[in-house]
This record gives structure tokens, sequence and C-alpha cells, in this order.
């Protein structure tokens, strides 16, 4: 049985936060993919508020989108440190950083969620505008590391 990368990944090792390419894959047609941990929170220490993150998720899904090309899908992790970032092509981690940065920077200055609506949302009750702002804050102030030792 194959093991799922992320659980090849030393959690306890790690400093976040950091981005992190987690592989590059190629499909049977040659289509390649990228995949990216954007790691807010330190692991087993830290972990996003559900409708910090939830907003979060919203805001970034659709900045994002704005800052960097060939974005496939934004997923919020189960443990609520992060996100993966999936992408077509290959993509380099600085790319990703600079996209990142500004998308953060565009949550700043939101004044709404995007698709905030029981029609656009299958949990829309659960959305903090507050809370991912302060997290895309803090995320700003500690800085991206490329290095997920810590710099």
């Amino acid at each position: 049985m194959q093991k799922v990368e992320s659980f090849k990944l030393d959690h306890t090792k790690v400093k976040a936060p950091y981005i992190r390419k987690c592989c590059e894959l190629k499909g049977a047609k040659g289509d390649k993919v990228t995949k990216f941990d954007l790691r807010f929170l330190q692991p087993n220490e830290e972990a996003f508020g559900t409708a910090a993150m939830h907003g979060l998720e919203h805001l970034l899904a659709t900045y994002l989108r704005e800052t960097l090309d060939d974005i496939i899908d934004l997923s919020p992790m189960g443990c609520r440190t992060g996100f993966y970032l999936i992408m077509w092509g290959e993509v380099e981690s600085q790319t990703v950083k600079d996209g990142l940065e500004k998308a953060l920077k565009m949550v700043l200055e939101a004044t709404e969620i995007p698709a905030a609506t029981r029609v656009e949302c299958g949990n829309y009750k659960d959305l903090s505008l507050f809370g991912a702002k302060e997290y895309a804050k803090e995320a700003l102030e500690k800085g991206f590391s490329l290095n997920i030792y810590g710099d």
C-alpha cells in the first residue's frame, strides 16, 4: 500500500509558517501538476478556528486566482494548520510565496467574504472575516519560509 505523501512528513520538526512543494505529478497524458503545503500554523501546537479558516479559504480561493495562474484547487488541511494548493504545470515555491503574500494583503483589505450565501456555500453561517484577517496579518508578520525547518 502506498503511503500518503503528507503522512511521511515529520510534523514535529517543521517550523511554520512555510511553503513546501509536496510533489510534482505527471498524468498519463503528460499533464503536470504541482501540489504545495501552505502551512500557516505550527502543527500540534496551534489550529485555526473553523469559521476563520473557512473564511480564509473563501478569500484565498478567490484572491490567489488573481495573483497566480493555473490554480486547480485550494483545500483546507483536516488538521486545520494550513491549506493545500494544487496547480497545473511545474511551479516553483518562490512563485507561490509571492502570490500568497499578495493575496493575503488583499485579504486584509477585504470588506466581505466571497461566496458567503446559502446558495454558494455549504456552511455559509460558519465564516469569519475578522478571524480570516487576523490569521492573514499574523502570517504576513511572521513571514513564510521556503525552508520547512526554519531559516
